[in-house]
């Protein structure tokens, strides 16, 4: 029973991480109907980003973090105002094949500027093994935790007080509705995708503080916030969350109960699998909206 619960508090850890990330993934997609397939690479670019200023630059983590964040959110803007808002009242292929492009490109770049070897963060938090009875748990996984929480807890904050949040919400019900109520929506498309780019950078540290850097292995990691979204629903923010944290927990029990009898690689490939049985039984989520047609 302890491992069977050691198994739930490190999923809870990886699964709030996922869960920050699928907020930013939600938020894009109720706000412009975008699809990001570049999530992936905005995480992996993210980590870097807390990389250059953490280890190369040797500044404090607080710090580094703070700019990251904000360059992070100034790259948001620019691929929304660059890439994105040409192609408003394009069909959706071309979104789709522009994030697609955009993955591409991220990555590239990723790469040319650091190289594609393996990278670690300078030691952030402590290494040590908590002991709750039987239960053993990383005092790393439960930093991780907890800044995740918090930074999920202020985005819901923001998005259910203050008068940006407020707008976002009523621009993913109705561009034009909000157009007539005197909501800029250009500049709220713009700051769903500026604080998507923000809270990669914020998952794409953990990640990259939990299993180093790899631009294969982030990107990878990004890409699982399809599952997540899927199943907690399209359109719904607390779906995300909800999501983030389930799939984060059956990850970890199939890694710790099904790798050993298959041999292994089993992490890569059971939240797609997952995936495959909500589209089936409940394509629109568990927490997503019906949409029904009048003919």
């Amino acid at each position: 029973m302890h491992i069977f619960l050691g198994f739930i508090l490190g999923g809870l850890s990886v699964g709030s991480i996922y869960a920050l990330l699928a907020l930013g993934f939600v938020l894009i997609y109720k706000s412009s109907s975008i699809f990001n397939f570049a999530q992936g690479e905005l995480l992996l670019l993210g980590a870097y980003l807390v990389f250059f200023f953490l280890a190369q630059l040797r500044i404090p983590l607080p710090i580094a973090l703070l700019i990251s964040v904000a360059i992070g959110m100034g790259i948001g803007f620019a691929i929304e105002r660059v890439a994105l808002r040409p192609l408003i009242g394009q069909p959706v292929l071309s979104t789709i094949m522009m994030t697609l492009g955009l993955a591409v490109f991220i990555r590239g770049f990723v790469q040319v500027l650091w190289s594609g070897s393996w990278r670690t963060y300078p030691a952030i938090f402590p290494s040590s093994v908590l002991s709750l009875g039987k239960i053993n748990i990383s005092v790393q996984f439960i930093f991780c935790f907890f800044i995740a929480v918090i930074f999920v807890g202020i985005l819901m904050l923001f998005f259910r007080y203050s008068k940006e949040g407020l707008a976002m919400r009523a621009v993913a019900e109705s561009h034009s509705s909000s157009q007539a109520c005197g909501v800029n929506v250009s500049f709220v498309l713009a700051l769903s995708w500026g604080i998507a780019m923000s809270v990669s950078v914020i998952g794409g540290f953990l990640l990259g503080s939990i299993m180093g850097l790899s631009p294969p292995i982030l990107a990878g990691m990004g890409l699982k916030v399809f599952p997540v979204v899927l199943f907690g629903g399209l359109e719904s923010l607390g779906g995300a969350i909800i999501g983030g944290l389930v799939m984060g927990i059956l990850e970890n029990l199939a890694i710790g109960y099904i790798d050993p009898l298959v041999g292994g690689g089993i992490a890569d490939v059971f939240v797609y699998f997952i995936m495959l049985i909500i589209l089936i039984f409940k394509p629109y989520g568990l927490f997503g909206l019906t949409r029904i047609e009048r003919i």
